[in-house]
């Protein structure tokens, strides 16, 4: 309490701080002298959209749509101008919707969609395909590649941290394997951070809102030395109390607890040089992320060993059977805490006809948690908790061409280095034996403190090592007609290994069948695997002007994932022996179709977008979870085909001078091709762990049918009191029902569900902005995640979404 107390005291003064600083400037600073020295391109390129996610966030001045410069094809372009299918959320979008971090974004684009039971097992998936959700496994790497600052970030935990100083975000869909290379397979997204520049700048910006939410964020930017050397730092902390109720601890859990700072350094000592040195940390301590009782899912098993029976016998009852009630029970230590960081060094160099650029980057996560797994106050697991340490070094060469050519072109290399370590531990207590061993009668019942104190510890270590090499060139046949092919070679060399111990419990003689059962809960293992492949991906794309605000473009791209090394331990057969061909997973190839249209109507009030896409993954990667006894156990398999196929709409609109607004709609079918030995569904698990066909049902992790909309209405003001604008914004999304499992089990479904957030205030034209907000202003009930109670006794839990919450912003910028 007084940790956080201080640290929101800390978050207050920061703030205030800036505010102070920025009105002193505003007041005392003079104006600066007239300079030749030129802006920086970020500086000097306007903040405004792209696509249909992006409503200015109460701009003073005409809201008719303009363009935004994107790097889709690493180097800068007019998004409309781009035959690739990508939405942009631009500056103004992020601060008036109050998004802070990738997963809250990807409410505004509705192809990707966003899944995460605490921030280690997060995925990110776009048009259905990228990342198996679930109990992550360190060894199965993204297909949907997160790019910060130009640096490709391994782990998707990066994806709930608070965004610190952040630009605007690109959201490439499909594969993107030519130009952003390692594991893009289902697409791209790409985060871009506002730069130092030698103009003099400060802002700072305090919210608060109910349920304790306290946001600060101060930044300060301009030159150190003259016109060569520059800064900028910001700093950015969230406070809020949990949503979540633990009856038996009395506290608030699920709660926010956030810090990040930025540190960057550019020196420019002439206009074709300028090398950037930018430092961040980012700090998560939290207590997350308990899942509370949603429903029971009748299995195949025998009655006495369902959920009402077994409840039964440990005269246990959920605290309530509403999980919008936000009541949980759980009586082991919580805990969701997070380290991330690093350093980068970008340097560009203007040759005249090219530039050369050259990217180096350290990033480092700590991941430090403790759960309850059985979700409940009963002692079945007491322990469970994956510490994990992960590094990555990389290094990217590009050369870009400058200006628009005949043929314009990019290439360069790329290599990746990534280290793994992590140390599972589970423990299991005096409920375990009843609970995951039980059996039906007449069979004689194990020792009631079978697996009291029966403890697993594990060591996993895995190495990565990537190269690669790629080409781009476009090929402007004429004036409208452009031919745009590109290749990229990767190699890569993997190498892990894991072992497992168990202790404790009941002493069981070896080979008997106590020792079996307590067996078929963990076993001891050790296994190393090593693989080394390449791959040729690239696409085959071309577009055509129709007119100067027409272009239609088609596409033909082959992507590629690298394989992987099981880093969880290996399902056992029959017998109890591990499966050895598992420990290996083959690579993912995916194939993809594409045509497109954009357009810019009516003088550019109008932007309406539309993309056709069919996408076929041979071998795709997905985690899986064992429907046998104990806890919860993840492994990797491949899917021998899935296939995605849709249509995406984007569309922008400025109705007159005052109102502006957006439209965004996906409809995705996706669907297994061909899982013949896919895991079983809740309702057929029996007493014995089996597979099922699940060739032609849908794909897990996505809703068919996605909306996004919003609008802005503005209202100038200009009296002797008041100088500025007022505004009232809406944003809204929808999303249909998915399956929460790859075993598309009916009592794993998330059902489809709206939410509307509201927005309202005042920008002054002395630089201050206050505004309303409300999020979620229906109160809608919906779930980010479900999954099965360990032991599959039929018990299903699950994440509540935040309810209805609201609050103030003040925001001040000079």
């Amino acid at each position: 309490m007084h940790f956080r107390f201080g640290f929101k005291m800390l978050l207050l003064s920061v703030s205030t701080a800036a505010v102070l600083a920025t009105t002193a400037f505003a007041q005392e600073a003079p104006a600066p002298a007239a300079s030749s020295e030129p802006k920086d391109e970020a500086q000097a390129q306007p903040i405004q959209v792209a696509q249909a996610v992006e409503t200015a966030a109460s701009p003073l001045g005409n809201a008719a749509v303009e363009q935004l410069l994107v790097t889709a094809r690493r180097r800068e372009e007019n998004a409309q101008e781009v035959p690739v299918a990508l939405s942009v959320i631009g500056l103004q979008q992020i601060e008036a919707t109050g998004s802070y971090n990738v997963g809250q974004l990807t409410q505004l684009t509705p192809s990707v969609q966003f899944f995460s039971s605490n921030p280690r097992n997060t995925a990110i998936t776009i048009r259905g395909l990228g990342t198996s959700f679930g109990l992550t496994n360190d060894g199965l790497e993204p297909g949907v590649g997160l790019y910060i600052d130009e640096v490709y970030t391994s782990r998707p935990a990066a994806a709930t941290f608070d965004l610190i100083d952040i630009d605007q975000v690109e959201v490439l869909r499909g594969p993107q394997g030519t130009l952003f290379g390692k594991n893009t397979s289902a697409g791209a997204i790409n985060v871009s951070i506002q730069k130092p520049t030698f103009d003099r700048s400060i802002s700072a910006e305090v919210s608060a809102g109910d349920y304790g939410f306290f946001q600060g964020k101060a930044t300060i930017n301009g030159p150190i030395a003259g016109s060569v050397l520059a800064g900028r730092l910001s700093v950015s902390g969230t406070l809020r109390d949990g949503m979540v109720h633990n009856v038996t601890t009395g506290k608030d859990i699920n709660d926010q607890n956030d810090f990040g700072t930025r540190l960057q350094l550019l020196y420019r000592p002439n206009e074709d040089f300028s090398l950037r040195i930018a430092a961040d940390y980012n700090r998560q301590q939290t207590i997350c992320c308990a899942q509370g009782f949603v429903r029971v899912g009748q299995t195949l098993k025998s009655p006495a060993l369902q959920f009402p029976a077994l409840a039964a016998q440990a005269n246990y009852a959920p605290p309530s059977t509403n999980p919008f009630d936000r009541l949980v029970d759980t009586n082991s230590p919580a805990q969701a805490n997070q380290v991330i960081g690093g350093i980068s060094v970008l340097a560009d160099w203007n040759l005249g006809a090219a530039t050369l650029t050259s990217i180096s980057a350290w990033r480092t996560w700590n991941w430090d948690p403790a759960s309850d797994r059985d979700f409940t106050r009963l002692s079945i697991q007491t322990i469970s908790a994956n510490p994990d340490n992960q590094n990555q070094y990389s290094q990217e060469f590009r050369v870009a061409s400058n200006g628009k050519q005949t043929v314009d072109y990019v290439f360069g290399a790329y290599a990746f280095k990534q280290k793994i370590d992590a140390t599972p531990l589970a423990q299991y207590g005096a409920d375990a034996t009843r609970w995951l061993l039980a059996v039906a009668p007449p069979a004689t019942p194990r020792p009631a403190n079978l697996l009291d104190g029966y403890r697993v510890e594990a060591i996993a270590h895995s190495d990565t090592k990537s190269y690669a090499g790629f080409a781009e060139i476009t090929w402007n046949v004429t004036d409208r007609l452009h031919f745009t092919p590109g290749l990229r070679y990767t190699y890569e060399d993997k190498s892990g290994n894991f072992s497992q111990t168990v202790s404790g419990g009941l002493p069981a003689a070896p080979g008997s069948a106590l020792e079996t059962a307590k067996f078929s809960i963990a076993r001891p293992q050790f296994y190393a695997a090593k693989f080394s492949d390449d791959s040729l991906s690239g696409q085959a794309n071309i577009s055509y002007d129709v007119t100067p605000d027409t272009l239609v473009y088609a596409t033909y791209s082959k992507g590629h994932k690298s394989g992987g090394i099981n880093l969880a331990g290996l399902p056992v057969d029959a017998n109890g022996n591990p499966v050895v061909t598992t420990a290996v997973i083959r690579p993912e190839n995916v194939t993809s179709y594409e045509i497109g249209v954009k357009n810019a109507l009516f003088d550019n009030n109008l932007t309406l977008n539309v993309a056709l896409f069919d996408t076929e993954v041979t071998d795709y990667q997905v985690n899986v979870v064992d429907s046998g006894p104990g806890a919860l156990r993840g492994y990797l398999a491949n899917i021998p085909k899935v296939r995605s196929r849709g249509i995406e709409l984007d569309s922008l609109f400025s109705i007159t001078d005052d109102f502006s607004g957006y439209l965004s709609a996906a409809w995705t079918e996706g669907k297994y091709v061909t899982f013949k030995n896919g895991p079983c569904p809740l309702e057929l698990i029996g007493n014995a762990t089996t597979a099922c066909d699940l060739s032609g049902r849908p794909l897990a992790g996505l809703s068919p049918w996605v909306v996004s909309f919003g609008g802005e209405y503005r209202i100038p003001v200009t009296n002797k009191t008041l100088d500025g604008m007022a505004y009232f914004g809406v944003d809204g999304n929808y999303r249909s029902s998915t399956y929460a499992d790859a075993s598309d089990s009916k009592y794993l479904k998330i059902n489809g569900y709206t939410i509307v957030n509201l927005r309202a205030g005042f920008l002054f034209s002395s630089g201050w902005e206050v505004f309303a907000w409300v999020k979620n202003v229906f109160d809608t009930d919906y779930f980010q995640y479900l999954q099965a109670q360990p032991g599959n006794s039929g018990a299903v839990f699950g994440l509540a979404g935040d309810p209805r919450t609201f609050g103030v912003t003040v925001r001040v910028k000079y």
